[in-house]
């Protein structure tokens, strides 16, 4: 029984990889359109490509960095093991490929969805929806595939090889090597969503503020010598960023969960290892609901509502996953269990699936509403900008902020309630459920600027009005797809962190958090500064390239004639250029913040203050980041994108106080300096938050054997049997019963 389930777990990520081959084929085989469309297509495909292989070569110096690191780490402990150092690098190489996967599909789907528009709306959002799903199943795919075939490897090269218990320092080994796959995805992924954010959003700035405002052309005009830099970075940021993100995410919260299943004393029918093999199985069975859920996204005509079609694949895949939750969780785990004195039954771990599965349906539908257009935030935005620049900042910036307050409400309901049904494992198995329907999610997400993509070659192709009104309609739901993705994300983020942070403290060996220690407090407080410094580093990092990229278009219209006259064609390459430069430069200080700021304050400070360890001194550090981390990726990332539907709204006519307003107006221009400043939050700075506070955790999880104030903390060596004796009156008689108590030993 145990060994069919433990290799039906790779087997559901090769099923995902498989119908993902297949619908990358079905997207390859359509029409591509005509020739100038398939040249400005190629500039996309191979400005993204070209951006994709200088970020590997530098990234690749870091991994060889780390792995010497993580072979010395390895060697040092007891818990552990060079074969880290490998672990980490298929992470690393898997992320980097998740992210290839979605960039190679995404410049193949966006041509041919524009393509799909020429005909119908309901053939482009088959297209571009086809080719997002083609990435979120990808990302699922690898994701289940690597991380299950390693855990096999792993459980019996340390467990089964030498015949030990499940919940000793022997599968604390296999685990903690195990970490060093989710160290290499989430590292790859911080710098590529980081290094994406700045390229994507220095073109953007550039091509808006001298294209829009300064030269009145429209958005993706061919003429504008930054738009095709502004489509490639759609692809590099929001694409193979995000891919490289969620696979990180993904990864950090079936990982997180094992841990703590790791000790948990399971009587099943698989040897023991249940609670470490649930996260992976609701993984698994997630892809299969999610390429079920694909098929909902249909709509009739060209009248047909699209957000719709896509909130009714993303809920049926919600639904059929909490379905089978129930049965899979009967079926595996045993009745009652127990994980640090906090005991639940298998019906309370069922229960946190579903909370879990609730609350990222939640975070989902409160960030739409924040983002989408029509809705108050946005309509508040809109009726600002009939003020000047100033007032729909103020508006934005306002809007962002209340936008943390329902979601940090449902987020912390969610970790109360999963932590009443079942501890801290409850928690993790509640992030877990949450991110079992990634494929999904995923695909929604990569449609957005597949059908941004799609409008832009649309706009420099010059086709028909019809053409565009059809991918403009794909594009405004992508941005709210998007930041919808964005707010799973962090939600995700948030309890994987908190279940990270519960295996961090495991594994040192820490019994509290006590902030009343001032080294503690102060460590909190420098947490909390960690995501405004790294946010401020991504942000100036804008600026500064979306600078060099304004004097480059400015240059290009000035010194080249006939540009404005559809005479002459703008040296595309220059932009391209200076993007890819300025994101590679400015990725590496903010990733290197977050891996170092861990390993300063774990190594740093050991014997330091007598009363206070270093780990627990790192513990108030995660907190702070954590908490500091969740807000300020929600207040960013919703100000964004309601600030970008603000300005979208204008395209097709605002009503301000009775009075109409389009394109070109003095508040649409106002509404475009507001789009300005939320792109690098939304696209840059935000998104990273919550790769930030996840490999901050796991840099955290893999040093604690390091810094651990007792040896193998959590390893059980033994299981002692307590005999006691209970004695009652039943009726006139006094009955004794004999109770048997079985107890773990450290």
């Amino acid at each position: 029984m145990e060994q069919a389930l433990i290799y039906v777990v790779p087997a559901l990520g090769l099923v995902g990889l498989i119908v993902m081959a297949i619908k990358s084929a079905w997207v390859t085989k359509q029409e591509t359109g005509d020739k100038n469309m398939m040249e400005l297509a190629g500039y996309i495909a191979d400005g993204a490509m070209a951006f994709l292989k200088a970020e590997w070569k530098v990234l690749s110096y870091f991994a060889v960095i780390a792995v010497i690191l993580l072979v010395w780490s390895g060697m040092s402990v007891e818990t552990s093991s060079p074969v880290i150092a490998i672990s980490f690098l298929i992470g690393a190489v898997f992320s980097a490929f998740a992210g290839y996967i979605g960039m190679k599909i995404a410049t193949k789907a966006n041509v041919r969805t524009t393509q799909a528009a020429r005909t119908s709306l309901k053939h482009a959002l088959k297209v571009s929806f086809t080719g997002g799903s083609v990435m979120g199943l990808g990302v699922a795919g690898l994701a289940v595939l690597g991380l299950g075939s390693l855990f096999i490897l792993f459980y019996h090269l340390y467990v089964q090889s030498v015949c030990a218990g499940v919940n000793g320092v022997e599968m604390e080994k296999a685990l903690e090597v195990l970490a060093g796959f989710s160290l290499g995805a989430e590292s790859i992924a911080l710098f590529a969503r980081v290094g994406g954010g700045i390229y994507t959003k220095a073109a953007d700035v550039g091509a808006d503020l001298v294209g829009k405002v300064e030269a009145g052309i429209p958005e993706d005009d061919v003429r504008n010598p930054a738009t095709i830099a502004d489509n490639v970075g759609d692809n590099v940021g929001d694409v193979a960023g995000m891919g490289a993100d969620l696979f990180g995410s993904y990864v950090a919260t079936i990982l997180a969960t094992m841990v703590l299943g790791r000790e948990i004393v399971s009587i099943d029918n698989f040897g023991g290892i249940a609670p470490i093999l649930l996260p992976m199985v609701l993984a698994g069975l997630g892809i299969v609901f999610s390429i079920m859920g694909m098929f909902f996204v249909t709509i009739k005509d060209d009248k047909g509502d699209v957000q719709h079609a896509l909130n009714m694949g993303n809920w049926s895949s919600i639904v059929f996953t909490g379905i089978a939750s129930f049965f899979v969780v009967k079926y595996m785990l045993p009745e009652t269990l127990s994980i640090r004195g906090y005991d639940f039954t298998n019906m309370d771990v069922f229960y946190a699936i579903i909370l879990g599965l609730v609350v990222g349906t939640l975070m989902s539908i409160i960030t739409e509403y924040y983002t989408a257009m029509g809705k108050r935030p946005v309509q508040s935005i809109i009726k600002q900008s009939a003020t000047g620049h100033a007032t729909n900042i103020i508006a934005g910036l306002a809007v962002g902020m209340e936008s943390t307050v329902l979601p940090i409400l449902v987020l912390a309901g969610g970790i109360m309630g999963s932590y009443a049904f079942a501890g801290l494992y409850g928690v993790a198995i509640a992030a877990a459920g949450m991110m079992a329907t990634t494929a999904m999610q995923l695909a929604i997400d990569a449609f957005g600027p597949i059908a941004d993509n799609a409008g832009g070659i649309a706009e420099m192709s010059q086709l028909p009005e019809e053409v565009r009104n059809r991918t403009d309609i794909l594009d405004a739901v992508g941005n709210t797809t998007a930041a919808s993705g964005k707010g799973f994300a962090i939600a995700s983020a948030a309890l994987t962190s908190l279940a990270l942070f519960a295996a961090f403290v495991g594994v040192a060996g820490i019994d509290a958090i006590d902030i009343f220690k001032a080294p503690v407090l102060a460590a909190l407080f420098v947490g909390g500064m960690i995501p405004y410094i790294f946010s401020s580093l991504a942000i100036a990092a804008v600026g500064r390239a979306a600078m060099d990229m304004v004097n480059e278009v400015r240059r290009q219209f000035r010194e080249i004639p006939g540009i404005m006259e559809y005479k002459a064609k703008p040296e595309y390459d220059k932009c391209v250029e200076i993007s890819t430069k300025a994101s590679l430069r400015e990725m590496l200080l903010p990733g290197a913040i977050a891996l170092i700021t861990p390993l300063l304050v774990g190594f740093g400070f050991q014997g330091v203050f007598e009363q206070v360890s270093s780990a627990e001194m790192l513990g108030g550090l995660l907190a702070g980041v954590t908490v500091s981390g969740v807000l300020m990726g929600m207040f960013q990332s919703n100000a964004g994108g309601a600030w970008d539907n603000a300005k979208k709204s204008f395209e097709k006519g605002v009503e301000i106080d009775g009075e109409m307003y389009y394109k070109k107006s003095e508040p649409h221009k106002a509404s475009v300096t507001g789009d300005t400043v939320g792109d690098p939050f939304k696209d840059t700075s935000g998104p990273s938050m919550n790769i930030l506070i996840k490999l901050m955790s796991i840099v955290a999880l893999i040093i604690a054997p390091h810094i651990s104030q007792r040896p193998h903390t959590g390893a059980i060596s033994e299981k002692v049997e307590i005999k006691k004796e209970i004695k009652y009156e039943e009726g006139k008689k006094v009955v004794t019963e004999s109770i048997t108590e079985i107890k773990k030993v450290n």
